[in-house]
This record gives structure tokens, C-alpha cells and sequence, in this order.
């Protein structure tokens, strides 16, 4: 049984963590706030350059960009985004049992070769240290996150894709959609997918200057980009609100454990207190016995 002084120590111990907890809970708060904001503004630049390429791939030619080939799935190019960190509850796990379905069930059910490009620390740490063919890693990313770093990865896939090295190119990220949820993605980064409607193509109400494909292609580039950036800001306030979460839920049980330890260490301090009376009120009757 523990004593006072253990269950003593232990309540400055949890004390200490709440401390600990709450003020990391507050620090994800703050970033949380520039993180929704750069998502939020992020996502009608992608959103409207998407739709920007669909209307546009209309003319005859267009259908033979590179970056819309279609190919015999060979090979796989599978990047994998979480955290530096842990601490965010389950965001890494839920992030790599989805890698690891995608692997299994999609990829080496049907026979395909893949490779797998680790962002994040933790995916790098998981998929690294076990029988996965990964390419490349790149960790540290979300200390100081900036468009340079969508580059990079833009720069490290896109070319491989063009050169027949991958066949398709495919992200996984969380996607943020509150603070108290976010949202696991499998998104296709190349070939393209399109997918042109009735209305886009009677939409013929434009004037392309210079013309129609040089338009076209000078914005597929900045669209992969902008996709890519997009999944790093998705996933890195998924990843600030999961951290708030998991902070928050640490905090609440660290106030109820330190509750329940007082009690625990009120009940042994009065039966305590209670077994020296009853020692005290025995002596003194078996000295009036003696006398």
C-alpha cells in the first residue's frame, strides 16, 4: 500500500504534468489561429485554379499534356504527411494505418510497385525502420513552414513522374475541418484528374489571350503546386488542432486524477489518524487495568 508520502508526491508529480499540458494546449491554440487562417485562405486560390484548368482543357491538344497521361499503373509514388511530433493523439496513427491499408489492399494486392516519400518525422521514423522502399525523407518541415518546402516536394515528384519513373502520384494528409476534427485524405496529385462537365464545356463565353494552351499550360505547374502547399497547410493545422485536443483531454484527466488522489490520500490520513486514537484510548485503558 502507499504511503502518504507517495500519494504526496505523486499529486505534485501530476501537477507538474498539468502545468505542462496546459500550457502546451495554449501554445497550439495560438498557432492554430495562423494555421486556420493560411488554410483557409489557401483553399480558393487551389479551388479556383482547379476550376480554372477545367474549363480551359476543352481544345483538341490539350488532352496530350504530359501531366494528364494516363498510364499502365507500374509504379507508385506514395507521400505520406505527418508530424514532426507527437503528443496530437491519434493524428500519426490514424495517417499510417491508412498508408498501410492503401499499401496492402490497393497496391500490393494488384501486383503494383511503389515508393513511399516520407514528410514528417514520425512517417519517416515508421516507414524507415521496416521493410518499405522509401525514396526519400524529409524532416522538420513544419518548424518553419513556407511555400519553399511545397516546392521541394513538387520538385522531388513531379519530375520522376514526367520522366516515367512513377506512374501516378498519390498524397495522404489530414485535412482540417475543426478543431475537434479532422480528416483523413487520399488525394491523386498526377496524372491530373479531370473530369469535364456538360456546363463546363457550353461554357464557351471567353476571349484566351495568348491562346488557349499556352494559358493552360503555364498553369498546370502552378496548380501541382498549389495543391502541394495546399496538403501541407491542411496537415499542419490538422495537426495544431489535434495537439490542442489531445492537450486539452490531458489537462481535464490531470485535474480529475489529482481529485481522485487527494481522496485517496485524505482517506489514508484519517485512518491514520483514526489507528493512533485507537492506540492511544488502548493504552490508556490497559493502564487502568494494571492498576
Amino acid at each position: 500500500m502507499a504511503t502518504l508520502r507517495d500519494i504526496k508526491r505523486r499529486i505534485v508529480g501530476v501537477k507538474n504534468t498539468q502545468q505542462i499540458t496546459k500550457a502546451m494546449k495554449m501554445v497550439a491554440a495560438a498557432k492554430l489561429r495562423r494555421a486556420q487562417n493560411n488554410v483557409i485562405n489557401a483553399r480558393p486560390y487551389s479551388d479556383e485554379i482547379a476550376t480554372l484548368l477545367s474549363r480551359l482543357a476543352t481544345g483538341e491538344d490539350i488532352p496530350s499534356n504530359p501531366f494528364f497521361e494516363q498510364r499502365e499503373i507500374r509504379n507508385v509514388a506514395l507521400v505520406v504527411i505527418t508530424s514532426d511530433r507527437g503528443l496530437c493523439g491519434a493524428f500519426n496513427h490514424n495517417i499510417i494505418k491508412e498508408a498501410d491499408r492503401y499499401i496492402e489492399e490497393e497496391l500490393k494486392a494488384e501486383d503494383i510497385f511503389y515508393q513511399v516519400y516520407c514528410v514528417g518525422k514520425k512517417a519517416s521514423d515508421y516507414f524507415g525502420t521496416r521493410d518499405y522502399p522509401v525514396f526519400k525523407s524529409d524532416v522538420g518541415l513544419f518548424t518553419g513552414l513556407n511555400y519553399s518546402s511545397a516546392l521541394e516536394i513538387s520538385n522531388s515528384v513531379i519530375p520522376k513522374f514526367l520522366d516515367g519513373t512513377f506512374d501516378k502520384v498519390q498524397f495522404i494528409y489530414n485535412s482540417f475541418v475543426s478543431i475537434i476534427q479532422q480528416k483523413i485524405t487520399l488525394k491523386q496529385l498526377l496524372p491530373i484528374p479531370f473530369e469535364k462537365t456538360d456546363e463546363e464545356a457550353n461554357d464557351s463565353n471567353y476571349i484566351f489571350e495568348p491562346d488557349q494552351k499556352y494559358i493552360f499550360e503555364y498553369l498546370v505547374p502552378k496548380h501541382l503546386k498549389a495543391q502541394v502547399w495546399r496538403a501541407l497547410l491542411e496537415s499542419n493545422a490538422a495537426e495544431l488542432s489535434a495537439r490542442m485536443t489531445a492537450m486539452d483531454n490531458a489537462t481535464t484527466n490531470a485535474e480529475e486524477l489529482i481529485k481522485s488522489l487527494k481522496l485517496t490520500y485524505n482517506k489514508e490520513r484519517q485512518a491514520a489518524i483514526t489507528k493512533e486514537i485507537l492506540e492511544i484510548v488502548s493504552g490508556a485503558n490497559a493502564l487502568k487495568t494494571s492498576t
